[in-house]
Parts: C-alpha cells; sequence; structure tokens
C-alpha cells in the first residue's frame, strides 16, 4: 500500500513539472506564410481603393447662341504673313480680282524705290496693296511686320497706285492707318511715314 502514495507523488510531480516546462514555440509552414502575405497584400489593396477620391462630373459646357457679344474696340488684324484681305477702295470695281489675291514676286513694269519709315514705339505690321490698273498688269497685296524706328526699304515694285495698311496687332495700344491711294513713277524715290494717326507720303 505504500507504493501507492509515492507513485501519486511521483505523477504528480511529473504533471507539474510538465506544466511548468517552456513550451516550443510552433514553426510556421509555408501555407500559413503565403495566407498571411495574401492578407496583408489584400488589406493594402482595399486600403488603397478607399483612399482613392470619387469622380466627380464634369460640368455641362454652356451652349453657344448665334448672337455674337458686341466690342468696342476694333478686333486686331492677322500678323504678318497672314492671309490679309484689304478693304476695297474707291479706286477698284466690285469684282476686283486683286483684292484677295498676294502680289506676285516679280512684277512687271518700271522699278521704283521705296522706304517706309516706323515713326511708332511699337512693332506695326504693315500690309502694301498694289492696285489694278490694266488687265494686264500685276497686282495684290504683301505684308511685313516693322520695329520701332526703323524703316522698311524695298528696290522689287513697280510704278503703280499703291495703299498702305499699319496696325499695331497689341490689343491694348491697338490702331490701324493707312495712306488712302498714292499712284507712282520711277522719276522719284518715295518715302511713306507712318504714326499713330496716318500713314503720309513725305513729298
Amino acid at each position: 500500500m505504500k507504493c501507492f502514495p509515492t507513485l501519486t507523488l511521483v505523477l504528480m510531480t511529473a504533471l507539474i513539472a510538465a506544466a511548468c516546462a517552456p513550451r516550443a514555440t510552433p514553426v510556421p509552414t509555408p501555407v500559413d506564410i503565403q495566407s498571411t502575405i495574401a492578407v496583408v497584400a489584400f488589406t493594402k489593396i482595399a486600403l488603397t481603393q478607399a483612399a482613392i477620391p470619387t469622380a466627380t462630373p464634369i460640368p455641362p459646357t454652356p451652349t453657344s447662341t448665334d448672337t455674337p457679344v458686341p466690342t468696342e474696340t476694333v478686333p486686331p488684324l492677322p500678323p504678318s504673313g497672314a492671309t490679309f484681305t484689304p478693304p476695297p477702295n474707291p479706286n477698284s470695281g466690285a469684282g476686283d480680282p486683286c483684292i484677295n489675291k498676294v502680289m506676285p514676286t516679280s512684277l512687271p513694269g518700271k522699278t521704283i524705290k521705296m522706304r517706309i519709315n516706323n515713326s511708332t514705339k511699337v512693332t506695326v505690321a504693315l500690309s502694301i496693296y498694289l492696285n489694278q490698273t490694266t488687265p494686264q498688269s500685276a497686282c495684290g497685296y504683301r505684308t511685313y511686320s516693322i520695329d520701332p524706328g526703323q524703316a522698311l526699304i524695298l528696290n522689287d515694285l513697280v510704278e503703280g497706285c499703291y495703299t498702305l495698311w499699319a496696325w499695331n496687332p497689341d490689343p491694348e495700344g491697338y490702331f490701324i492707318v493707312t495712306n488712302g491711294t498714292s499712284c507712282l513713277n520711277s522719276s522719284e524715290n518715295s518715302v511713306f511715314d507712318i504714326s499713330t494717326g496716318a500713314i503720309r507720303l513725305k513729298p
């Protein structure tokens, strides 16, 4: 009978020792690691999607009307090199083909020399229009740009009647001037002076 209490004592000691002994840390399996990575990835994706702002609908474009807004200033004319249609002058007929024609590079007739001085403080755009005098003669227009205080000298024009327009393309200082029409011949040099009020042929 003495061995039963001894056996009980040994058993209890073994149980207490087993309960107090340190436990081994379980080693994660590859499946557990992959599951953890997947959970972290899906969590990041969900947070990223939640942080994206919702799309705001684009407001509707206002409908344009056929009635133009009135302007108090004259709109700027096209710069040098652009297509420019000069207004008809009293000497040209309604069917004048020169209105919409660029002046040819080579002109038939007696050559004249023309100098155009820009006396303004701005760069001006200039259009020179050669009126048609006979059905066989050349006609049309050319455009140039002249810096402030500078001059344009032309040696490739011919005798004929010319209309000049000069304007400031800057809307803040816009102006447009013309000489009317001047008929020029080869016996004298033609000098024009551009100011903000007019283009004048010097005597």
